[in-house]
């Protein structure tokens, strides 16, 4: 038996199906949809945030964030206890949503001490700091998806990459992927965690380039590798290649297999899949999911207000970058009252600037804004506060907040003319 001893019991890490085949028809695992921002474009890739019609990769019926992410995996144990592990795995990638996956994996940890945790990634933002946390929490088993290990391919299969801010393409991109894969790599296997190499076979682009990923990859000591078919998707570009056969297929894993243990049963799950491997029970579990992406953060009597970016008091329409000043508002048996007004921090000071405004709000449960950078939306979030995106009237935001309504109604509305964007000078927030 596996086990793991950075919890206070130590896991059976062979009850993991993906990892374990002989195991597949006695335990399962859930798929938490808590990633949805990706920073690499795949060429044969439409993730899709509402979708229940389709069974592949990058597809959910719904996002959680991570107190509802624990209380759906709550419910689903409830319901069906063979399952033994919960992971992330999209329906974008979990570490360009490094806060959402990380505060998930810790909520789970802490609720249900017994669960394998596990992620899949593309690496390019799996830092060394990640896998420092991922191994203080204890998640024992990492997928990292990697395609080429020749830039020349990789500038084939992906459309774009980002790094942080920057946006790459072509063989620089692809360079920077696998330059990061390969740091990931190494920093997971140091860390003793199982890893997981996914390789997406696409005709014609890197299918006579798959073994020699899998002897490169087994070379770092990773522990298993899969061979995944390219699921044709419509509205892509390589939306018209045909799927790899199986026979072709059959071929490929048993090539791989002399260098590196194959996957032979991997189902290309959904970003919200539940269940045993090939019986998912996602549409049975729909209902719950949809209900638990409503559920509110509970009440905080220590953090009563709402911090708003408004020019006048009444909408909800000035960008964080742009904010010199933040309104305050509190419940009262009345309605709502503005506390006061608060300077923000001035320009200039880079990641400093949030985390000072982060000091500043420590009383505030949530930032009402029309937008925000990724860097300050970081920050703030890391520091408990509930970050909405909205326009329109500031009252239709403190009664979703303060009611328990569903905020993602808030989100997400189209932009309108004139609406207000960061007039900063395009170097980053700060």
């Amino acid at each position: 038996m596996t086990t793991l001893n950075s919890t206070k019991t130590p896991l059976n890490l062979d009850q993991h199906p993906c990892f374990n085949p002989k195991i597949k028809g006695k335990f399962g695992r859930v798929h938490l949809p808590v990633a949805p921002k990706c920073n690499v474009q795949c060429n044969f890739c439409n993730r899709k945030y509402d979708c229940v019609n389709e069974s592949r990769p990058g597809v959910t019926s719904k996002v959680l964030e991570p107190h509802q992410a624990a209380e759906y995996m709550a419910q689903i144990l409830e319901k069906e206890p063979r399952i033994t592990v919960a992971g992330i795995a999209g329906p974008g990638d979990p570490f360009a949503n490094a806060w959402e996956t990380l505060e998930t994996m810790r909520l789970l940890r802490e609720r249900f001490p017994d669960l394998i945790l596990c992620l899949a990634t593309n690496g390019m933002g799996l830092k060394a700091e990640h896998v420092e946390e991922i191994a203080r929490i204890g998640v024992s088993h990492v997928t990292v998806t990697v395609n080429a290990i020749d830039p020349d391919i990789g500038a084939k299969v992906y459309r774009w990459f980002r790094d942080g801010n920057l946006v790459l393409r072509g063989r620089q991109g692809a360079e920077r992927l696998l330059s990061r894969q390969m740091e990931a790599i190494r920093a997971l296997k140091a860390a003793d965690v199982v890893v997981k190499v996914n390789t997406v076979v696409i005709p014609g682009v890197n299918d006579h380039h798959a073994i020699e990923i899998a002897e490169t990859v087994a070379a770092m000591g990773v522990d298993l590798f899969n061979a995944m078919p390219m699921y044709p998707t419509p509205d892509t570009p390589f939306g018209v290649l045909p799927e790899p056969a199986p026979k072709e297929m059959a071929v490929l894993r048993r090539h791989a297999g002399e260098f590196i243990t194959p996957m032979t049963h991997c189902t290309r799950c959904r970003a919200d899949a539940v269940g045993l491997l090939g019986e998912d029970r996602s549409e049975e579990f729909r209902g719950c999911l949809t209900d638990c992406s409503t559920l509110p953060r509970k009440p905080e009597v220590e953090r009563p207000y709402v911090a708003v970016a408004t020019f006048e008091g009444v909408l909800v329409n000035e960008h964080l970058g742009d904010a010199v000043r933040l309104q305050i508002w509190q419940q009262t048996p009345d309605g709502f009252a503005l506390v006061e007004e608060r300077p923000t921090p001035e320009r200039g000071m880079g990641p400093r600037r949030w985390k000072l405004l982060a000091d500043q709000l420590q009383d505030c449960r949530a930032l009402l804004v029309s937008g925000i950078g990724e860097s300050p939306r970081q920050i703030l979030r890391e520091s408990g506060l509930l970050i909405v995106e909205m326009t329109g009237f500031m009252e239709a935001g403190l009664q979703t907040l303060y009611n328990g309504g569903d905020v993602t109604t808030l989100r997400g509305r189209n932009r309108s003319v004139g609406e207000k964007v960061c007039k900063g000078t395009g170097t980053g927030c700060g």
